[in-house]
């Protein structure tokens, strides 16, 4: 991190995953003067931070430029950067569908080049990142990407890039699928009595500690549905439905993280 506060980092585009990474920083004690942000709306948090270098000219050499903008603003933000392409300046994306292959062709083919998948929990500190990188950025800049990415949740490296659109299928739009079970669980809820505000008061309690447990305890995901499952009971009744081999989970999370897949290749080819 030494690097980073001698050197400068940039943020080319500041939105939500942005602020919440820049955030985790400063409380890690990262100096706003050693950040630069380059956002055209920026929020009124950025305007009220004292000592941040928000959108001025940005460093000759920065450690490193987190790319944060849309997909499709990529092409109109990075050749700007350019003449940081080829050196010493990490690229560290988190743009959903833009591969590797992308930016060296705007910066130039020897650029170290990080391929980030961050998802929404990252904005309470409980996210996970997969990351994968390019030939020139070696274990020092993995290991600096992991330590900046560590400020907003959990970080794992990827075996290559061929693996991140199942890991956008599953991590990275995954929040949105608990959001609907919690949606959908309230909804059943209210079907069979509740009032709207207690059933999803009890929905939201009930994912957000089933998944809290799921992730502290020694036992797999398996075992802890058993525990809690008793033979011809309540919650077997409502298994045999959710498990059922045709119309149940298995089949329709299958179904629903390879569309989410096969949409992130599509937009990796343009």
């Amino acid at each position: 991190m030494d690097q980073v506060k001698s050197r400068g980092l940039v943020l080319l585009g500041c939105g939500k995953m942005g602020s919440a990474m820049l955030e985790g920083w400063l409380s890690d004690g990262l100096p706003t003067s050693s950040v630069w942000v380059n956002d055209p709306y920026p929020s009124d948090w950025l305007k009220s931070l004292d000592g941040l270098n928000l959108n001025t000219q940005i460093p000759e050499n920065p450690a490193i430029v987190l790319i944060a903008v849309k997909p499709q603003m990529m092409a109109r933000a990075l050749p700007s950067l350019k003449a940081l392409g080829n050196g010493t300046t990490l690229f560290l994306s988190v743009a959903a569908g833009t591969p590797i292959s992308a930016y060296e062709g705007m910066l130039g083919d020897k650029t170290p080049i990080i391929r980030a998948m961050p998802n929404t929990p990252a904005a309470i500190g409980r996210g996970i990142t997969a990351i994968c990188g390019n030939d020139h950025a070696p274990d020092a800049h993995l290991s600096l990407a992991t330590a900046l990415l560590s400020a907003v949740g959990q970080v794992v490296r990827l075996e290559g890039e061929h693996q991140m659109d199942a890991v956008t299928a599953v991590s990275g739009s995954g929040p949105a699928y608990v959001f609907h079970l919690i949606e959908a669980l309230a909804a059943a809820g209210v079907r069979q009595g509740l009032p709207e505000a207690l059933a999803l008061q009890l929905a939201k309690a009930t994912v957000g500690g089933a998944g809290a447990l799921a992730e502290a305890a020694d036992e797999d995901p398996a075992q802890l549905r058993v525990n809690v499952t008793s033979p011809g009971g309540t919650t077997a009744a409502a298994l045999s439905v959710l498990m059922d081999e045709t119309t149940g989970f298995p089949d329709l999370l299958a179904r629903a993280v390879k569309a989410a897949a096969d949409r992130s290749k599509e937009l990796a080819n343009g």
